[in-house]
């Protein structure tokens, strides 16, 4: 089946996968894991339907290689190790580590095999699944309007700019290109955000549009990083410590936000003592009460007697512009602030998204799991594993 790539570059992806992937091929080249896709709402078509078209762009996919400018651009980084851009040099995605199937209207994908061969599928794979659905759709009246929603942002922000400021300023990031519409739309919201308000818009995810904009490319750590360490040697309950141990060594003080709810904020405090506190710059929230999750940070960084307004809240869990702001005002005196903006700025253009992910649910032949702080988003595929993961951690159901 011959259709338009979605993916033109293999810098189309979130920076995050470069940052996780580097420790990872540094610390645990032999790590095998398995991710698997998931469907989180009803959509309007099976999405069954795209499985041949997934193939193909699959089978495109692991055509590609880096080019030499997008690889000059990584090595500019100043994280980015010199050795882990001559792995890129020669890496490409292997077909044989990555199949989709059907299983009635639902469609499977798993990506299985070496963790640095198959961790970088993740973004693709979303990317792939949500444009090929919106081609159904009339991508004249989607962008239309989507445009006229994003003017509408830019406008509510102009007008927030004339409101008195607090003590630390407000700034947002792009974090869409896993659901975002497509391809294009992304590029002319990040184009568009960069130009019309620099002063708040601060970054994207999507390392290939940092570039192409001068802007900063934005990302961590995920969920998949910390996951990993429940099945590579260290006992359970210091799993933890032992990713952000390793994440220290690997960066030494670059990229200092930590990622708390992969088994929830109240056990994640419990292991990021003083140490962890005063190495890393700040924490990211992706689940549960953004407020209460705010309000605990805060605690913390004042039982140990770390000055917050030093540190960084960074926000990304399914916000939009306004809840944003009002996180704003609630911190913005007491603490630097960031916010990751995904499916609002990327994919609102008068269409349901997609919620979909594609996770880790097994490392070295055993499960791993994720225990959200908010329900719906916990992950696992063996409730064995995911009740002994509560027990060790004293989390309830």
């Amino acid at each position: 089946m011959q259709t338009e790539p979605v993916v033109r570059s293999l810098l189309d992806t979130d920076l995050y996968k470069f940052t996780m992937w580097q420790p990872m091929l540094h610390r645990h080249p032999q790590t095998q894991a398995r991710y698997r896709f998931v469907l989180r709402n009803t959509p309007a078509y099976p999405l069954a339907e795209l499985c041949e078209e997934v193939n193909a762009q699959l089978d495109d996919l692991c055509r590609r290689f880096f080019a030499r400018d997008e690889l000059a651009y990584l090595a500019g980084l100043r994280f980015i190790r010199s050795d882990f851009v001559d792995f890129l040099r020669i890496f490409h995605f292997q077909r044989d580590f990555i199949r989709a199937w059907t299983e009635g209207e639902h469609l499977r994908i798993e990506a299985q095999g070496p963790q640095v061969h198959v961790m970088g599928f993740e973004i693709f794979v979303l990317a792939i699944v949500n444009e090929l659905y919106f081609r159904r759709f009339d991508r004249d009246a989607a962008f239309a309007e989507g445009r006229r929603r994003l003017q509408a942002k830019i406008d509510r922000l102009r007008a927030f700019s004339l409101q008195p400021a607090l003590a630390h300023p407000f700034e947002f990031f792009d974090f869409g290109v896993r659901r975002r519409y497509a391809r294009a739309w992304q590029a002319e919201v990040v184009a568009t955000l960069a130009r019309e308000l620099p002063e708040y818009f601060k970054g994207t995810s999507n390392v290939l549009l940092a570039r192409d904009c001068g802007i900063t490319p934005i990302g961590t750590m995920g969920h998949e990083y910390l996951q990993t360490f429940q099945a590579t040697g260290v006992r359970l309950r210091d799993f933890q410590r032992g990713a952000l141990e390793e994440w220290v060594q690997e960066y030494r003080g670059d990229l200092g936000i930590a990622l708390t709810d992969t088994v929830g904020m109240d056990a994640f405090l419990t292991d990021f003592d003083l140490y962890f506190a005063k190495l890393f710059d700040g924490l990211r929230h992706d689940s549960g009460d953004p407020v209460a999750w705010g309000e605990k940070a805060l605690a913390h960084y004042a039982r140990l007697r770390i000055d917050a307004h030093g540190k960084r809240l960074v926000y990304s869990d399914s916000l939009d512009v306004e809840k944003a702001l009002s996180l704003y005002r609630h911190f913005g005196d007491r603490v630097n602030l960031g916010f990751g903006i995904g499916t609002h700025l990327t994919n609102d253009v008068g269409l349901q998204p997609l919620n979909i992910v594609m996770k880790l649910v097994e490392v070295n032949g055993q499960p791993v799991a994720k225990l959200s702080d908010a329900p719906g988003k916990t992950l696992a595929t063996d409730e064995t594993f995911l009740a002994y993961l509560r027990q060790v951690f004293g989390v309830a159901t």
